[in-house]
Formats: structure tokens, C-alpha cells, sequence
């Protein structure tokens, strides 16, 4: 079993950084690859980036591409995701989750488990 708890969310302007965090509990976090998804009202939740259980390789949609950038560091069992030039469009709320099923490709949600409970990015125009 894995728990994750996001944070780093807030209200940001147009332009703006932020950086999320992704602590992860559990024994089986080096050994998945893990992704950040988003979630806006009323839509459902999307692929925002990807990771390999080594870091070595990420992936990410071409909306956050050149923008976002994801890492982590399995000696603290900590993921992040530095979100650069934020726009209006990338408010949700953000989640980590671990791969488990690689069955599924690094940007499909049925391939994920072990889901926090989200951290808000709100981004003012």
C-alpha cells in the first residue's frame, strides 16, 4: 500500500510558478512509475506528467509541455512538479498517483492507484 498527500497548490497569477509536492508512504514507491493528473469542475480528470521508477523518463501532454517538469526523489519518497508560465486553463486540482498496472500507458488514469486527496491550483488571468 502506498498513501500520497499533495501539496503546494494555491492562487496564483497568469505567468506565475508553482510547485507542487507529492509525499509518498509505503515500500512500493521507487519501484512504480508515478504521474500527476488534474482535475477541473465538470471535466474529468486528465494526464499532466509522468515519471519512470528511476526518473530517467518523463512524459508529458502537449498542453504542459515545455512548461511542466517532473521529478522525484525515491531516497525521500517524494515526487514533485514544477509548473512554470501557469495559465488560467491549468487550474484544477492536482493529484499524484503511483502506476501500477503497465498494462496502460504512462498517460492512462486506469493504470493508477493509490490516489491523494488533491491540491488546488487556481490561476487568475
Amino acid at each position: 500500500q502506498v498513501q500520497f498527500v499533495e501539496s503546494g497548490g494555491g492562487l496564483v497569477q497568469a505567468g506565475d510558478s508553482l510547485r507542487l509536492s507529492c509525499a509518498a508512504s509505503g515500500r512500493t514507491f521507487s519501484n512504480a512509475a508515478m504521474g500527476w493528473f488534474r482535475q477541473a469542475p465538470g471535466k474529468e480528470r486528465e494526464f499532466v506528467a509522468a515519471i519512470s521508477r528511476s526518473g530517467a523518463d518523463t512524459y508529458y501532454p502537449d498542453s504542459v509541455k515545455g512548461r511542466f517538469t517532473i521529478s522525484r526523489d525515491n531516497a525521500k519518497n517524494m515526487a514533485y512538479l514544477q509548473m512554470n508560465g501557469l495559465k488560467p486553463e491549468d487550474t484544477a486540482l492536482y493529484y499524484c498517483a503511483l502506476q501500477l498496472n503497465r498494462l496502460f500507458s504512462f498517460s492512462d488514469i486506469r493504470g493508477y492507484n493509490f490516489w491523494g486527496q488533491g491540491t488546488q491550483v487556481t490561476v487568475s488571468s
